[in-house]
């Protein structure tokens, strides 16, 4: 029997196509670096062994996928080659693999993840669906109908999809260290658009999804009365929030999700607009969207004595305002304290101004040190010099967290992209 290896089974993409693969009674082993990392829970869950890197895990009659973070002169991928196995690189596989389903790709610069556990909770409650979230989710159903998954645009890996359908959820500047400028991103994401079989779903209120040209069908949502599908009416309150939905301008329904901040509204529209094409039923749409329960490092929040704790994942400028926007809207009276930590220095760099404006919007900033990739060590700036353009920040250790005490009864916010979590546990064993 076949045997896939996974070279870089801990990244979040490839531990959830682990999951998928394993759900689906294939054989499934995989290879990493010893650090502990959250995804490496499910895959240990699921009795899928986990090895080191080592050339003799390579074996005749292995298919091998390969993270993207890993060359080609990696010990492991030799080896393959040289036993002439079938190599893939991870977004070749997902090309390969999403012609078996009714296939969905969430893509954007921003909100893609939130977006695909949502739509995958809400979809599989009406229809077989097999599923690989960017947060290392992934489940798989042998006759599944539908496949829902994340897409990203870093270096074009997207463009080995060729999906039934996919959510736009905007488009912006992000990933400098390969992007040369917004209008790169745009057209990359327009060469992905030509790529869609059936319908795009884009957010209308974004200026470049609206210059999006396809094949298809492309179908708008968002907040303003031009778009297909229309949230309107939106209130907030500690349990969620409430909207209306016009369909071209025709009163569709009234729903409830239990998150706060306009890009949660804006993600679950995309949500029911996919679900109507799908003809889903409107009740079951009501229903799973008020019982979604969110996804891992987005927004996850918990009760710490008098604080409330929360992780997320926001990484760059528009995702900080959005963060900070939904936790200001929950707790209107408490005070909003950022502790955030730069991912790579290419992107500090490029949006250092952005990064002190979106932070500033928080009651009290504190700073980590600026966390590498596998691509860059390190830079020519610190934290220190966006410490220079917010005057109220801090910066902060592991050593120096117990400096956030002072803020009693506040709702501290870790985000970022890189090991924010490891303050997070710091504070908590004080």
């Amino acid at each position: 029997m076949t045997t896939f290896h996974f070279v870089g089974i801990k990244g979040t993409g490839m531990s959830a196509l682990a999951q998928i693969l394993n759900d689906m009674n294939e054989n499934v082993q995989g290879s990493d670096i010893g650090k502990y990392f959250f995804t490496q829970e499910a895959l240990e869950k699921k009795n899928i062994p986990i090895l080191p890197f080592d050339k003799d895990n390579i074996k005749t009659g292995q298919i091998v996928i390969a993270g993207n973070a890993f060359g080609e002169d990696h010990v492991e991928i030799v080896e393959a080659k040289k036993r002439n196995l079938p190599v893939y690189r991870y977004h070749e596989f997902i090309g390969e693999f999403i012609r078996k389903f009714t296939s969905i790709a969430v893509t954007g610069s921003h909100g893609k993840t939130s977006t695909t556990g949502l739509l995958t909770h809400v979809l599989g409650h009406a229809k077989s669906t097999s599923y690989l979230i960017g947060d290392g989710t992934g489940a798989g159903r042998e006759n599944s109908e539908y496949f829902v998954f994340e897409a990203c645009e870093y270096r074009r890996h997207f463009l080995a999809y060729h999906p039934d359908y996919a959510i736009m959820t905007n488009i912006d500047f992000d990933h400098p260290d390969y992007f040369e400028d917004i209008d790169d991103v745009f057209d990359a994401f327009q060469e992905m658009a030509k790529q869609v079989g059936k319908a795009i779903i884009a957010f209308g209120d974004d200026p470049y999804l609206q210059k999006i040209q396809a094949n298809v069908p492309v179908v708008f949502y968002g907040f303003n009365e031009e778009n297909d599908f229309q949230a309107s009416n939106i209130t907030t309150t500690v349990q969620g929030t409430s909207f209306d939905v016009f369909v071209r301008n025709t009163f569709y329904g009234s729903f409830q999700i239990p998150m706060h901040g306009n890009h949660n509204v804006s993600n679950a529209l995309a949500v029911i607009a996919l679900c109507h094409y799908e003809g889903i039923e409107i009740e079951k749409i009501q229903e799973q969207l008020k019982a979604f329960k969110g996804v891992k490092r987005r927004f996850n929040e918990r009760v710490f004595h008098n604080q409330i704790l929360i992780d997320d994942y926001a990484h760059h400028p528009a995702e900080i305002t959005a963060t900070i926007d939904a936790a200001k809207k929950k707790y209107p009276d408490k005070e909003i304290v950022a502790i955030f930590q730069p991912h790579t220095f290419s992107r500090t760099k490029t949006f250092l101004n952005e990064f002190a404006e979106s932070l500033s919007h928080a009651d009290a900033v504190y700073l980590c040190d600026i966390f590498g990739s596998a691509r860059e060590h390190e830079g020519s700036l610190s934290i220190e010099d966006l410490k220079n353009k917010i005057p109220h920040s801090h910066l902060v250790h592991e050593e120096s967290i117990g400096d956030l005490k002072k803020h009693d009864s506040g709702v501290l916010i870790f985000m970022g992209a890189g090991d924010i979590q490891k303050y997070q546990k710091a504070y908590e064993k004080l």
